[in-house]
């Protein structure tokens, strides 16, 4: 059918801009994780701020779920706070 062609085309696509955003979402995190391991209470709040943003756009954009989000970012911000 030619409905189907249409869906895998647009899964296709789809799953392309989905990846990127992933990608982008897990690079703000792994910031966050690597100031924490060099011990910079500075650079991980700021880097933390920066990745709370990615992830919540993540779950406008609905490819992450806000349970999923909230839990990472509580997770990280504990870790950040527990370096200061």
């Amino acid at each position: 059918h030619a409905s189907a062609k249409k869906r895998i085309r647009t899964n296709a696509r789809r799953r392309k801009i989905n990846r990127t955003r992933m990608s982008r979402v897990r690079t703000f995190v792994r910031r966050v994780e690597e100031a924490l391991a060099s011990g910079n209470h500075e650079t991980a709040r700021e880097a933390l701020r920066v990745a709370e943003a990615e992830l919540r756009r993540g779950v406008n954009k609905g490819v992450l779920q806000l349970g999923t989000v909230s839990r990472k970012v509580s997770r990280l911000n504990t870790r950040v706070r527990a370096l200061a």
